[in-house]
């Protein structure tokens, strides 16, 4: 298995990178949101923590910043109904810590948040994955965890019909730049943002 890929960053889109190893390997990694916006420049090196996953007709690599992004990315994959494809999803626009926060208080509200989350398919998550996240340790709040009026913000920017990438890029950019706004404040900045 492919846990770890370090190199220098070739490519950098929203969904993908592609990651030069000094062996002259060039792998291509599917990365959430969240990662892409932590990356650094083009040409310099990275580390990317990958979960591998095989089928009969591909081989393909997600990567992640940090290990709790990755292992709770690997312990959505557990629950029925989830595909890669939104386990990133999920990864990319919660963060590690808030879809593990949302499991352990059944909070299935944060979770339909996210494009592609139904209520069914936010309340089977919770269920089969219901005490499965005991052992993953949160970290505290840092460059990929929520501020305290993100899922606030990320509703209503969503009720106006902003795109969720979209939304979350600019309530980012919001935080990175005031530090943490009551919800109200936050969507309006984030809206100056998206015009």
């Amino acid at each position: 298995m492919i846990a770890r890929i370090r190199g220098e960053l070739v490519v950098r889109d929203l969904e993908r990178v592609e990651v030069m190893t000094s062996g002259g390997v060039c792998y291509e990694i599917l990365i959430p949101n969240s990662v892409f916006e932590r990356l650094p420049k083009l040409g310099e090196q990275v580390t990317l923590r990958t979960y591998q996953i095989v089928r009969e007709d591909a081989l393909i690599l997600f990567g992640f910043l940090e290990d709790v992004e990755r292992t709770v990315f690997g312990k959505l994959l557990g629950a029925n109904g989830v595909g890669p494809r939104l386990a990133l999803s999920l990864v990319g626009a919660l963060g590690a810590t808030s879809v593990v926060r949302a499991i352990r208080e059944r909070n299935a509200a944060a979770l339909v948040s996210v494009s592609g989350v139904g209520k069914k398919t936010a309340d089977r998550i919770i269920l089969d994955l219901t005490g499965k996240l005991d052992d993953v340790v949160l970290a505290p709040a840092g460059p990929g965890a929520r501020a305290p009026g993100m899922d606030e913000a990320l509703r209503a920017l969503g009720a106006l019909g902003v795109v969720q990438a979209e939304a979350e890029r600019a309530i980012r950019s919001v935080v990175q730049e005031h530090g943490n706004l009551p919800a109200p404040e936050l969507i309006r900045q984030a809206l100056t943002r998206l015009k």
